[in-house]
Parts: structure tokens; C-alpha cells; sequence
């Protein structure tokens, strides 16, 4: 790997940043900036919300692993920018990191594609009045889901259980979103199930059956806890995890996205048919991360798996000439 690691020049690994997330990027960063040093690889910590990003050229960075979740971070602004600087980054393109950022636009893409979703209510700014907000279960029935549709990390998530929780669950959603998305829940397994690649040579890794506490994979379970199971190999039937992962891959192409992602799924328990729930086009690499756990059961190290990463760095008009 040496050879290869010997191309990349100098690496900026983007962590950090302003979103809610900020503290889940650091911990994401900092073990992907340790793993390429390992790897012989002239890496060094970048945080935006410290540098302004013109900084990057004048330190003569030569690409960027982005390790930023959340807002201006896999929403397609800093891709933005780093396609004006001209620095090959990580992960998804512009497009394609801006509509998978939004779960609505994400469900409105899934949904023209006939590729299976829970069904939602979007409320926007201007339909949070207590009638609308109260007539949400009428339309998706108990429980249901409220979440912001631009945050991550199931921040702002509430499981609805009444007519009487809906509004306080809109209210704290409201306080990290301005829009509101409402979900129908979906009673079964939650799954997960990373993508390396681009294009037909795309590869879905090994599924990932998540198994929390009274079913609560919340932020505080997600990373700060062990009492979350992750059942990988997850147990399920063969032909289970091939479909799923075939959805996944479709899913995948569907936005448009690149480099590498990982998409989470609910199995619904009457049927054992898999919805979609979103696409993560910057997802975790923290010791609970999800990417790290499935690329290890197909056989890839962290380390194999950062520097895989690393190596897909790209810009959105060299991809589009290369095809």
C-alpha cells in the first residue's frame, strides 16, 4: 500500500465544523487522521470552524477526507467549495450530497425511482400550527416518527406515541430545522448497510442488524454507550441480505452518489419488507461507527478502508469526464 499511499500528497482531514454534530466529527476525524498517518500518509487535522477553507490552498493541500457530519458538511456546501478550490475530496459530489443531506428531497428522489420508503408529512415553517400538526397522525397513524429532515445522528428525533406528544415533538424538531418531517413508523429490525464505490463498480458491504435498548438507537446509544448489539453478520437470510443490499445499491445510485455511504433501513415484522429511512454520505468512523464494523466482516481494516477512501478523492467534473 505504500506506493499508493506515497500519490496522495498532502491530505487535510475536515473535522469538526458547526453542526450539532461537531462533537461525533472530531472523534470521526481524529481515528481516520491516525489511520492514514499509520499508513505513512502526510495527513493533518483541518477544522473549519477554526480555518477558513481559502487555507487549504495556501498550505498547499492536495486533498481533503471529510470527515464532517451534518450541516456544512455532507450537505454540499463545503463539496462546493472545495470544487472552486480545485482540492479532490471525499465522498459524494455536489448534487448528491445536498439532496441526501434532505430527507425530504432524499424521499422525493427514492419515491420516483419506486424504491421503498416510509410514508411522510412535510411540515413546513408555515404549517406547524397546532391543527395541522394535530391532523399528521390522521394521515401516517400511531407512532409515528418527527425528525428534522437536515440533521443526523438522530438529533431532534421523537417517537410520537399520542396526539397530545405531536406538538412539543414539532417544536423540538423546529429547533435544529426550520422544516419538520414527519414518518411513518415502521415496526420491525433496523439494518444498515455501507457502499463502497462508484457508478457499476459500486460494492454494498456486509448488512448490519442493529439491536438497541427498548429499541432506542438514539445520539446517546448511537455513541456514547455499549449497549446497542450489532449483529454483523446479521443473521438474517441470505436472500434477505442480497435484497437488501441490491436496494441499498439502487438507493445509492439513485442520488447520484459517490466515493463511499452507508444507508440505514427498517424491516417491517409483518411482511419482512425493507424501507428506506436515509442515505449517509459522510458517515461515521468513530470506534461505534457502522462503515468500519461491516468493511472488517468483507475482510477490510480501518486502516485498508481509510486509505480505500482516500484514494476515491475526486471532483464532480473530472467524474463526470472520466464517465
Amino acid at each position: 500500500m505504500t506506493g499508493i499511499t506515497n500519490n496522495f500528497g498532502k491530505v487535510a482531514v475536515l473535522m469538526g465544523g458547526e453542526s450539532a454534530e461537531r462533537e461525533v466529527s472530531l472523534m470521526s476525524g481524529t481515528g481516520v487522521l491516525k489511520a492514514l498517518q499509520s499508513q505513512g500518509i502526510d495527513a493533518h487535522a483541518f477544522d473549519p470552524a477554526q480555518r477558513g477553507l481559502h487555507e487549504l490552498k495556501a498550505a498547499g493541500f492536495s486533498r481533503c477526507f471529510i470527515a464532517l457530519h451534518g450541516r456544512h458538511g455532507e450537505d454540499g456546501t463545503v463539496q462546493g467549495a472545495l470544487e472552486l478550490l480545485g482540492i479532490p475530496y471525499t465522498g459524494s459530489g455536489v448534487l448528491a450530497s445536498s439532496v441526501a443531506m434532505d430527507k425530504v428531497m432524499t424521499k422525493r428522489v427514492w419515491t420516483a425511482d419506486q424504491l421503498p420508503t416510509p410514508r411522510y408529512v412535510w411540515l413546513a415553517p408555515g404549517q406547524q400550527n397546532r391543527e395541522q400538526v394535530r391532523a399528521v397522525p390522521d394521515t401516517l397513524g400511531l407512532p409515528l416518527i418527527v425528525k428534522p429532515p437536515r440533521e443526523g445522528s438522530s438529533i431532534g428525533v421523537t417517537k410520537v406515541k399520542g396526539y397530545s406528544d405531536m406538538q412539543e415533538a414539532v417544536r423540538l424538531s423546529a429547533g435544529y430545522d426550520p422544516d419538520v418531517l414527519c414518518e411513518e413508523f415502521i415496526e420491525g429490525e433496523e439494518v444498515t448497510c455501507p457502499v463502497l464505490g462508484d457508478d457499476a463498480s459500486a460494492q454494498a458491504l456486509p448488512v448490519i442488524r442493529i439491536v438497541a435498548p427498548d429499541g432506542a438507537y438514539d445520539y446517546q446509544n448511537k455513541y456514547f454507550t455499549d449497549e446497542v448489539k450489532y449483529l454483523c453478520p446479521s443473521g438474517l437470510p441470505e436472500q434477505e441480505e442480497k435484497n437488501i443490499q441490491a436496494i441499498v445499491l439502487a438507493a445509492y445510485r439513485s442520488l447520484g452518489c459517490r466515493g463511499w455511504g452507508r444507508a440505514d433501513l427498517m424491516i417491517r415484522a409483518s411482511d419482512r419488507k425493507p424501507f428506506l429511512l436515509e442515505m449517509n454520505t459522510s458517515p461515521g468512523m468513530t470506534g461505534h461507527s457502522l462503515v468500519p464494523m461491516s468493511a472488517k466482516a468483507a475482510g477490510i481494516s480501518y486502516e485498508e478502508l481509510c486509505v480505500r477512501i482516500l484514494a476515491s478523492a475526486a471532483l464532480d467534473h473530472t467524474m463526470k469526464a472520466a464517465s
